[in-house]
């Protein structure tokens, strides 16, 4: 873990330097700010790694000594074996779990905002164009264009339904944010209520009223790395909410609060497979397992990137494409160990 978090340090800063320089940051905020917050996250990503790297060091410096040949000529059970390995892999990643969950976002937080002030401006997104909104069950906002720099929205339009039928609609030139926590003044509208065979129309050109809406600001406001910087609970708490408004980005925070909960299991799985690789005396040592164990390790990490990848798209469902590698590396786990030389 050290040696491998000063590595990342240490490729990290020349892509960074240039942003440390020309931008107001004092090395205060760069050591303890971002780097010392910068070492939980870069260890939370690789910890399932670490595990694999550390039992095929220990194991197979044990196969080379012949010690498992003594240990299952003596009557000892390969799977018996194995039992230490499983109880310190699930001791890890009960310590990973709950720091993915409740730790490493504390840091990564102070860390993110580091990044969107100094080095990642492009980070915050506002959703500016033709944006729709679920405030309630049976009422709709849709907003052509918002203007952040002074929380006004153009041509707004409000429905409000029964079941599948429009029953009322307001439509409105302008919308103006008028006072937390959620006032706003509608600008040049009209109001058309459908009843049965029935329309009424009321034209209120020219006129303002004040309302209020299940809407606020910051709804429009989406920074690309906020799911790092939340912590399980409040984004679970997020995910209630934003799916009550209908807003897409509620899956991408699915995806995340899944990996969060896949990566700790990932250790055991990969324990086994590491255990699997080198309790087998090899000719060629601990560069075989190494490498062999390596490429399962990579093999891993890119079928996890991508099942993240297509769950973010929406391609799959969040849960079933996050846990998608654990499951077809969890089955070939078993398979190597049952075929395992014993």
């Amino acid at each position: 873990m050290l040696l491998i978090t000063m590595v990342a340090i240490v490729v990290d800063i020349p892509e960074r330097i240039d942003r440390f320089i020309n931008e107001p940051v004092t090395w205060k905020e760069i050591i303890f700010d971002y780097y010392l917050n910068f070492m939980p996250w870069i260890n939370a990503i690789l910890w399932p790694l670490f595990a694999l790297i550390s039992v095929i060091f220990f194991t197979s410096r044990m196969a080379k000594q012949t010690e498992f040949v003594a240990m299952l000529s003596a009557g000892i059970s390969y799977y018996r074996l194995l039992l230490p390995y499983i109880a310190g892999a699930c001791f890890i990643a009960l310590i990973h779990w709950y720091g993915n969950n409740n730790i490493v976002p504390k840091s990564t937080r102070i860390k993110a905002e580091f990044e969107n002030k100094y080095i990642y401006k492009s980070n915050k997104k506002i959703d500016s164009d033709n944006v729709q909104f679920l405030l309630d069950e049976n009422t709709i906002a849709y907003i052509r264009y918002y203007r952040k720099r002074d929380t006004s929205a153009l041509d707004f339009r409000l429905e409000n339904y029964e079941g599948q039928e429009l029953k009322k609609y307001l439509v409105a030139k302008k919308l103006e944010f008028k006072e937390y926590p959620n006032t706003w003044t509608i600008s040049d509208y009209y109001i058309r209520e459908i009843r049965g065979n029935r329309e009424i129309l009321d034209v209120r050109k020219g006129e303002k009223m004040d309302t209020v809406l299940n809407l606020v600001p910051k709804d429009f406001v989406r920074y690309k790395n906020q799911r790092e910087m939340m912590l399980s609970s409040e984004m679970r708490e997020l995910i209630d909410y934003e799916r009550s408004k209908g807003i897409s980005t509620a899956n991408n925070l699915v995806v995340e609060l899944q990996r969060r909960n896949a990566d700790p299991v990932s250790i055991i799985i990969l324990t086994i497979i590491g255990f699997a690789i080198a309790s087998r005396k090899s000719r060629e040592g601990a560069g075989f397992h190494m490498a062999m164990g390596v490429g399962v390790g990579a093999l891993f990490v890119v079928a996890s990137r991508f099942a993240i990848a297509f769950s973010n798209t929406v391609s799959i469902d969040p849960v079933v494409g996050v846990w998608l590698p654990n499951i077809i590396f969890g089955l070939i786990s078993v398979y190597m160990v049952v075929k395992a030389q014993q």
